[in-house]
């Protein structure tokens, strides 16, 4: 064996490990003139939740991210992460499709096609390797790798020859969660040598600290390439540090052959570009051995932290960890891997905030129901129970589940020439909004305005002298606010000039962050001045003075103790619709923060306790919002929304 090769996956999943896949392209492109020097066996910069944090986050086009660092790398190979049947998205595709999204992947700049199926279901490889064939691309079929009673080296080198078969020109273990002990690779790799003469490559995080003699064993057990990440975005949740595994490597019958002087180069670049984004770092960021029993993905952890503080449950990331375990257990024992590691951590969250099983997500429904393929083990006959009769179903789905999916993609394309108003839309529109049709709307209207920008925080004002308030003016999505820190070291943000129209023809306060209305400091229907504080609210453990923006009447538009998201209206002023504050109580109140999709029933329809009236998205998995009386349906939030977690939906009467 000699001269191993690495992959760096700094332009992918480095970043959607440690800060939520928030890196922009122009981050990027500046650091590809060295990259393309560095001497890889190739880049992993597409795929995973790329696609899905650039329209979402970014209003950048993945598509032209793709284009643009194809061009900027000539020499070297890109790779992308692609979810099998499931292309990028959270469902199975059809197969015209995921055939039509390889090719024009292969079209844009993809040169290595790491295909991988959350359940190993060979099934679900077939139809996305048939199509990298036929563009002549590299096909790397991946083994999602768990540490469970189900999962043998046996089993796993079954699994290898089985993708050999498929048509892969190399193979992947895939140890997202850091679970890969040094031995077991060791031993892995012999085994799958035994049985296949594909090259093998090893994909292990720096989760539980393992990482780094993981690979080293991989390597003389015969592994050809490794996964690494440069080193100012390496550990923690990511990887082991590229230059590390370079020097280990050095004046061995392993050595790589790459520059350690020109890798430093690269990480010094990295090193201020993560400054930009440091309000999006995992707090994970040693070796978490607590993984070895939640299995937790490196990618997931981040995410997960940033959902539990939408849901005001920061405190219980402990309790979810630990709750992963067991619903990996009910659902068969799946990977944890992009989309069952959401699907089941998802499941965790709500299982802990709302009690065992007592919310099933739409997604785990369906993973209960085999529409993501063959689990590796039997589920719980219980919940798999009660997801049936949930979807109105008599069994368990034993075939390929793509099978049940008609053609689609005429229909998505008509459906995209009618969200653009255009009978000519680009392919890679079409296949932007197969992906994500619930958010694509939303980016292509505003795709024109450019991507966003992350800069490093700026210092905080300097504190004020002893019992005095500072003050100092922030920019809160586009607005201006007026910041107080008194002496307590309590802060106090109001709106400092603006405010909508509202529609009584007043103007309209909106809570510049979200939280929880506390109390009204002025009475429904004073005559107030401008910058009169009118109610105080709480924010991240701070109370923020929310200030009349104008003159007028005031007329308070949600109920002290309403949890409220960011820029939703507050109050309004001169609206000349003065009187009773709203009730205190809704019928129907989202369970946690996220997005009105849609009403299950029409506005004003009658309805019987249980019905399902609203479907929200939340973490990315549909919630059924069901009515906890009967009576009429009067809804409190328009489709689209964005929802902080107990604000009203609807109330029935």
């Amino acid at each position: 064996m000699a001269n191993v090769k690495l992959t760096d996956l700094v332009l992918r999943d480095a970043h959607q490990s440690l800060f939520a896949t928030r890196m922009t392209t122009a981050d990027m492109l500046p650091a590809c003139g060295k990259l393309d020097k560095a001497g890889y066996f190739a880049l992993e910069a597409w795929g995973g939740a790329t696609f899905d944090s650039c329209i979402r986050f970014l209003n950048e086009d993945p598509w032209d991210r793709l284009r643009k660092l194809k061009k900027a790398l000539p020499a070297t190979k890109i790779m992308m992460l692609l979810r099998g049947q499931n292309l990028l998205g959270y469902r199975h595709y059809a197969d015209d499709v995921v055939e039509k999204f390889v090719e024009y992947a292969a079209k844009n700049g993809v040169d290595i096609f790491r295909i991988f199926d959350a359940v190993n279901d060979p099934r679900n490889f077939k139809t996305a390797t048939a199509a990298a064939k036929k563009t002549g691309k590299h096909i790397q079929a991946a083994i999602s790798y768990a540490v469970t009673p189900f999962h043998t080296i046996e089993k796993y080198a079954e699994l290898a020859r089985q993708y050999a078969a498929i048509g892969a020109d190399s193979l992947c273990i895939k140890d997202m969660s850091g679970l890969l002990k040094p031995y077991e690779a060791y031993n892995l790799v012999k085994a799958i040598k035994k049985v296949t003469d594909l090259p093998i490559e090893i994909h292990s995080h720096a989760t539980t600290g393992m990482s780094v003699a993981t690979l080293t064993k991989a390597a003389e057990a015969g592994a050809d390439v490794l996964d690494t990440v440069i080193s100012s975005l390496a550990m923690g949740t990511s990887h082991s540090p590229t230059e590390t595994m370079v020097e280990i490597f050095r004046g061995t019958e392993y050595d790589t052959g790459l520059d350690t002087k020109l890798l430093l180069e690269i990480a010094a670049y990295f090193r201020e570009v993560r400054k930009n984004y440091k309000q999006f770092e995992s707090s994970f960021l040693g070796a978490d051995t607590r993984i070895l029993l939640s299995q937790v993905p490196g990618g997931m952890l981040s995410n997960m932290e940033s959902q539990l503080k939408e849901q005001g449950a920061s405190d219980k990331i402990d309790e979810v960890l630990k709750e992963i375990a067991v619903v990996q257990k009910d659902a068969g024992y799946p990977p944890l891997v992009t989309p069952t590691s959401q699907i089941v951590g998802t499941q965790a969250v709500f299982n802990v905030l709302f009690g065992r099983y007592n919310r099933l997500s739409g997604e785990f429904q369906d993973l209960l129901a085999g529409k993501y393929g063959a689990c590796p083990a039997p589920k719980n006959q219980d919940v798999v129970k009660k997801a049936l009769e949930s979807l109105k179903m008599e069994k368990e789905i034993t075939h390929r589940p793509a099978d049940d999916i008609p053609a689609e993609y005429d229909r998505l394309e008509g459906e995209t020439k009618k969200l653009l108003g255009s009978d000519a839309v680009a392919v890679e529109d079409v296949l932007t909004y197969a992906m994500f049709p619930k958010v694509a709307p939303a980016f292509f209207k505003k795709r024109s305005e450019g991507p966003v920008v992350f800069k490093a925080e700026e210092s905080a004002p300097a504190p004020a002298k002893a019992g005095e308030a500072a003050r100092y003016s922030v920019n809160v999505n586009g607005a201006n606010y007026d910041v107080v820190v008194a002496p307590a070291g309590t802060v106090a943000v109001a709106p400092a000039s603006g405010g909508a129209a509202a529609p009584g023809g007043g103007t309209v306060i909106p809570a510049p962050v979200a939280g929880t209305v506390l109390r009204y400091v002025v009475d429904e229907g004073a005559e107030v001045k401008a910058g009169t504080t009118v109610l105080i609210m709480e924010s991240m453990k701070m109370e923020l003075e929310i200030k009349a923006v104008s003159g007028g009447k005031v007329h308070f538009l949600v109920p002290a103790g309403t949890q409220v998201a960011a820029q939703q209206p507050v109050a309004e002023l001169g609206g000349g619709a003065v009187g009773t504050p709203p009730p205190a109580a809704a019928a129907a109140p989202a369970p946690v923060a996220g997005t009105v999709l849609r009403y299950a029933v029409g506005e004003g329809e009658r309805v019987v306790s249980g019905t399902t009236i609203v479907i929200m998205e939340s973490m990315k998995m549909e919630l059924e919002i069901k009515a906890t009386a009967g009576g009429s349906v009067h809804f409190l939030a328009p489709a689209g929304a964005q929802i902080a977690s107990q604000q009203p939906l609807a109330e029935i009467k």
